[in-house]
């Protein structure tokens, strides 16, 4: 690998610009993880497929969490690059890369359907219920086909959000967090991989996985009252994040233990912690959840339904 920002000419391993790309894009860089990736010069298809691949990544959680839209174009390259493949790689080897970009495509529609007018929104209401359902036998597909557990894991994941944001059905949800946060913790012995799924690093369990999982478990105990036992989950998911170095998401996640203050009358330490997530997401561009900060200092539940929350109660 060939960094090409200068004059100056100097090859880097391409698995380690790879993992520097995807600190900075977990840790909210994600101008900087792309000109890093753009600077690179591959020799071979497959390595152009990656940066590209990781690239689509950067572009997607700076959409998620910046509030830009850049993964489109950016998912357009890694598929042409991708295609390109066809024939010049191992099975195995071209199963990886392929399911990548194919999650990629999943988490795109995915987002495309949760936010709305650039304010989320969940449930079918107002939406293509075949496209809905598209976004379920993608994910299901790509559970039938991951070529290991942790990326198996991603796509539960997914089936599971899709169940609970799309189509509203809570009580299968949490089966499929379960699964994922199984294959997230079954993934610490020592799973391989590459591109790093949702976050997500294959190649050491899968902090962020087991992370995601214990959120979105923690907000159903939540819901069933069981503050303790979210509160524990949180807790965990929110050391988990950190150790990870994903800063938005350490940030949403101290955003929920706030809730839980909130819910046990410390509304004065509940505010305190909110205006330095406020503080830091609005420092780092994390602009969707500085708005969810914003909203829960003037009495909104970041946790409740969406018509509840629209209401601010």
């Amino acid at each position: 690998m060939t960094n090409t920002a200068s004059t100056l000419r100097t090859a880097v391993p391409l698995d380690e610009l790879i993992a520097a790309a995807r600190e900075l894009r977990i840790g909210g860089r994600w101008e900087r993880a792309t000109r890093l990736l753009d600077s690179a010069e591959a020799t071979d298809p497959r390595s152009r497929a990656r940066l590209a691949l990781s690239a689509a990544e950067v572009a997607l959680e700076s959409d998620w969490f910046g509030g830009t839209a850049l993964a489109g174009p950016r998912l357009a390259a890694a598929e042409e690059f991708v295609e390109s493949l066809d024939g010049k790689l191992a099975d195995e080897a071209h199963s990886d890369v392929g399911w990548d970009l194919d999650f990629l495509r999943l988490r795109h529609g995915y987002l495309g359907q949760v936010r709305v007018d650039g304010a989320f929104r969940a449930g079918p209401d107002g939406k293509d219920p075949d496209a809905l359902a598209a976004l379920r036998t993608h994910a299901e597909r790509l559970r039938g086909g991951a070529p290991d557990d942790v990326r198996r894991g991603w796509a539960e994941m997914y089936l599971g959000l899709v169940a609970d944001n799309l189509f509203a059905e809570r009580d299968l949800a949490p089966g499929h967090y379960e699964a994922a946060l199984r294959a997230g913790e079954a993934g610490e012995a020592g799973a391989t991989g590459e591109a790093g799924g949702a976050g997500g690093s294959h190649d050491s369990g899968d902090d962020l996985l087991v992370r995601e999982a214990l959120r979105h478990l923690g907000d159903h105990d939540h819901d069933h009252g069981d503050h303790a036992r979210a509160r524990e989950r949180w807790s965990r998911a929110t050391e988990l994040g950190a150790r990870a170095g994903t800063v938005p998401g350490t940030l949403s996640q101290q955003l929920l233990l706030a809730v839980l203050a909130r819910d046990a009358g410390d509304e004065a330490g509940a505010v305190a912690l909110v205006r330095e997530i406020a503080r830091w997401a609005g420092a780092i561009g994390a602009v969707t959840i500085e708005t969810q900060a914003r909203g829960f200092l003037a009495g909104v539940d970041p946790t409740a339904a969406p018509a509840a929350a629209e209401s601010g109660s």
